[in-house]
């Protein structure tokens, strides 16, 4: 049967395993400061993104949800480079471009084509969506920036790096086409069953969110090793 609203004392049940984790650090003398912080973070950016989100599902402002896309791929685009020991400004540019020509086009398909969002900037759909697409670009621009700069660095020429990169970058995501259904049950497939959606219809949604998540990170990914590959070839 559907679930409902989760009462706070049962949900303070679920940090019992986490403590003892978070005991196991401290006798093994690990870092669980980090932990702590953690988990801080974690509760606090989840408590706080939920009255965003209720704001900007009750806003009805196509503006105010171009906003939030705008200031989701200008974000997306910095973490991405983070795993970069140094980053110029004209690289961040790249970052911006790929993400955004991975992530946007999949992003109008899915909510206008496949789910015939109406109206198009409905925020419970466009904002959830957004998120997974442009997160998981990141990813993948993340990880094959690394690879590529790793592989420079080692002395390989450019078109060697590129493929490199673009060959780890899709390693999780070939990986994560295979497993599901097998190995994992995704989160949003898990949602759906758990609040009373069909698994038959639950299995549709997660389709389309696995071919999302599947065509932007692969597209951001090349997209951006070909433009860097592009300046380090001058």
């Amino acid at each position: 049967m559907p679930i409902g609203q989760i009462p706070l004392s049962q949900l303070a049940l679920i940090f019992i395993p986490v403590a003892a984790v978070i005991v196991i650090q401290c006798r093994w003398s690990l870092n669980y400061r980090d932990t702590l912080y953690g988990l801080a973070r974690m509760v606090g950016q989840l408590l706080a993104v939920g009255y965003v989100l209720v704001f900007l599902f009750e806003s009805d402002s196509p503006l105010v949800v171009s906003a939030v896309l705008f200031v989701m791929i200008a974000v997306s685009s910095w973490i991405a480079l983070r795993p970069l020991a140094s980053s110029s400004r004209g690289l961040y540019w790249r970052s911006l471009a790929s993400i955004t020509a991975g992530g946007l086009p999949v992003l109008i398909l899915a909510t206008q084509l496949v789910l015939d969002v109406d109206p198009w900037y409905a925020p419970e759909f466009l904002i959830p969506l957004a998120g997974m697409i442009f997160a998981n670009a990141m990813n993948a621009v993340s990880i094959a920036a690394e690879r590529y700069q790793a592989e420079i660095d080692n002395g390989r020429n450019p078109n060697e790096a590129r493929h490199l990169g673009m060959q780890a970058t899709m390693i999780p995501q070939v990986n994560s086409l295979m497993a599901v259904g097998l190995v994992s049950l995704p989160g949003m497939m898990t949602g759906q069953v758990l609040s009373g959606v069909s698994p038959l219809i639950a299995a549709r949604y997660q389709i389309l969110v696995m071919c999302m998540i599947f065509g932007a990170s692969g597209i951001a990914a090349a997209c951006f090793l070909r433009l860097w590959r592009h300046q380090t070839s001058r």
